[in-house]
């Protein structure tokens, strides 16, 4: 996967890029990074990106001109027939786990992080393919948002975690909350282990997991439980949990 970033502020990246699972992906192989400020593509001597609001208003809005020109170079550069181009912004879709699932399966991705007041809407109109929100408040730019999202979609690309499992069965993705999870000692200062867990039996284990799930989810998001579809088992589980706490 080819992932490209439009930003003013190019050194924000340079942490979240040179570290932990992005890292090792890139090393892997699995994706490359290239992080480009859209400065560089104005067309005026002093590199003006952004200009007063038609009709008047607080703040500046962010000129199309760079921005076309951005997103145009690097689609030939790329070479992609399927770019899409993401615009983070409080307006865009709400993100979770099935959009992160989505983008996954992408060759090309072009992340564009405004600041000031707003965008063109013109940028909106013929250059963007999605418009993203990581949740219904405001941050200074997109470069937060941007990296929240390539987070979640480049650890989800293949073999970029070390168990190919891990992210099947993580938050969202199965449509429940993950259930608890222990490591040793089994006895913490008198905080024990479930006994199921040290007992072996892997049968019980994975349907302890199931109603541990189930659980967490009844107790913290059960707007979730609305949108999936449950098994006869886990339906069976969900009325016995809902009873305990009745």
């Amino acid at each position: 996967m080819k992932i490209d970033v439009l930003t003013l502020f190019p050194e924000m990246f340079s942490g979240v890029f040179g570290h932990s699972i992005l890292h090792k992906a890139a090393e892997k192989g699995a994706v490359r990074y290239n992080v480009v400020n859209f400065r560089e593509y104005a067309d005026n001597k002093h590199q003006t990106v952004d200009d007063y609001p038609y009709g008047g208003g607080a703040g500046m809005v962010l000129k199309p001109q760079p921005l076309f020109d951005a997103v145009a170079a690097l689609k030939e550069q790329a070479g992609s027939n399927t770019t899409r181009v993401i615009l983070l912004c409080p307006q865009g879709k709400r993100y979770d786990q099935k959009i992160a699932e989505e983008l996954a399966k992408e060759e090309h991705l072009i992340f564009v992080c405004g600041h000031y007041e707003g965008y063109d809407e013109r940028i909106r109109e013929h250059v963007v393919s999605d418009e993203i929100s990581i949740g219904d408040y405001v941050l200074t730019g997109g470069e937060l948002g941007a990296m929240v999202v390539i987070d979640s979609v480049v650890r989800l690309l293949p073999e970029v975690l070390g168990n190919e499992e891990s992210h099947m069965k993580d938050s969202f993705s199965t449509g429940l909350l993950e259930h608890p999870h222990y490591t040793r000692p089994s006895d913490f200062r008198g905080m024990k282990v479930p006994e199921v867990l040290l007992q072996g039996n892997h049968r019980l284990i994975e349907e302890w997991r199931n109603k541990e799930a189930l659980r967490r989810t009844f107790l913290r998001r059960p707007d979730l439980l609305e949108t999936i579809e449950l098994s006869k088992d886990q339906a069976k589980w969900l009325n016995e949990i809902k009873k305990e706490y009745e």
